[in-house]
C-alpha cells in the first residue's frame, strides 16, 4: 500500500526549505506536495519517491512527520473523472478524509489521492469497479 508523509510545520518562512534539504541531501525525490495553513501552524503532504526512508530522515532532524496509509487509484484526466470515482465511495459509505490529485499525462490520466478510515476496503471496492489501483512503485516512479 502506498503511503504519504505528512509534516506538522510551523506556519513561518524557511519550513519548506529545512524540509527540502534534508530530503534532497538524501537523495529522496518529491513527487508530490500539498500545504494546509492552519493558523500558526500547517500540515505539508509529501508523496516521497521512497516515504519511509524520508519520513525517517525528517524525524532524525527533529521535524515533525508521520506516514500515513494512502489509496492512489488512476482515472481519465477528463471531465467526470472524479465524480466517478467520488460516486463508488459515496455508494460505499467510504468517506475520503483527505485527498489531493495531479495530473500525469494532459487529456489522458490523472491520480486522486486519497486517505480513508479502511484503505483496503477502499482499494478492494475500487477494483471490483475496473478501476486500477496503484502500487507503491507506480505511484513513486509515474
Amino acid at each position: 500500500m502506498p503511503h504519504q508523509v505528512s509534516v506538522f510545520a510551523e506556519n513561518k518562512p524557511g519550513k519548506i526549505e529545512r524540509i527540502t534539504k534534508v530530503l534532497s541531501a538524501n537523495g529522496v525525490n518529491i513527487r508530490a506536495i500539498t500545504i494546509s495553513d492552519s493558523g500558526d501552524y500547517g500540515i505539508i503532504k509529501l508523496l516521497l519517491d521512497r516515504p519511509a526512508e524520508g519520513c525517517e530522515l525528517l524525524a532524525k532532524e527533529g521535524i515533525a512527520a508521520t506516514l500515513k496509509d494512502i489509496v492512489a487509484v488512476k482515472m481519465k484526466d477528463a471531465p467526470g473523472g472524479l465524480h466517478g470515482i467520488a460516486s463508488i465511495l459515496s455508494a460505499n459509505s467510504i468517506n475520503v478524509e483527505d485527498a489531493y490529485g495531479f495530473m500525469v499525462k494532459s487529456h489522458e490520466d490523472a491520480v486522486f489521492v486519497f486517505q480513508v478510515t479502511s484503505p483496503q476496503k477502499a482499494e478492494k471496492i475500487l477494483k471490483d469497479e475496473g478501476l486500477t489501483i496503484l502500487t507503491d512503485k507506480e505511484l513513486y516512479f509515474l
